[in-house]
């Protein structure tokens, strides 16, 4: 979700919203001529890309740290190039809020899909979660897309996070296989059925659940 800079700064403490006042004018393009344009550390990194690293001890809680690195990356609107940096050398909560926003940024789906494919490849719930919202649901092709759903399953991850889900199973026959035989390993193996499966079951049918 990409806050305003109003809504974040109102749920931040003062030295958290001054923080962030500092961090988006050091992230938004200066015009040309401008002596502050592209200010760097003395090893050459981007001033605000410091402060997207800093974000998780200047900003409170982890929602609010989360909010305000999505803000930076809208704000700073960086190339494919570094997006991909940021997320491949990031934390893990900085890979949450790249992923976060791939939907507010002029990512083409052959930059950002490698970084949804990597996140869904882990064990991470909350990378998984991430990985499956409005970018992946305009991006992801279809048999990748219909895996993350039985991830969601395997990992216990709620497919209400899945963007489009509705739209996506609609129809989809080969998903409902999928979950069939999903269902029928666990009930040989004495499981019980997620009632996420049953959710996406009917919606692959165009039912309601």
């Amino acid at each position: 979700m990409l806050l305003s800079e109003q809504d974040l700064r109102s749920r931040l403490a003062p030295q958290g919203a001054a923080w962030l006042t500092a961090a988006l004018a050091a992230a938004r393009p200066a015009p040309a001529g401008d002596p502050h344009a592209g200010d760097e550390d003395e090893e050459g990194v981007p001033v605000w890309e410091l402060r997207f690293a800093a974000a998780g001890r200047s900003c409170g809680t982890p929602e609010t740290a989360a909010a305000a690195r999505v803000l930076l990356l809208h704000t700073a609107r960086p190339d494919e190039a570094t997006v991909a940096r940021l997320y491949r050398q990031g934390t893990a909560a900085e890979r949450l809020a790249v992923l976060h926003a791939l939907p507010y940024l002029d990512v083409a789906a052959g930059a950002g899909l490698p970084l949804v494919h990597d996140a869904l490849r882990t064990n991470d719930t909350r990378l998984i979660a991430a990985a499956l919202g409005p970018y992946a649901a305009v991006h992801l092709p279809a048999h990748a897309w219909r895996h993350a759903v039985l991830k969601c399953l395997f990992t216990g991850v709620p497919v209400t996070v899945v963007a489009g889900l509705a739209g996506r199973a609609g129809g989809d026959g080969e998903l409902a296989r999928m979950l069939r035989d999903f269902a029928a390993e666990r009930t040989a193996a004495g499981r019980g059925v997620p009632e996420d499966l049953r959710h996406v079951l009917a919606l692959t049918a165009g039912g309601e659940a």
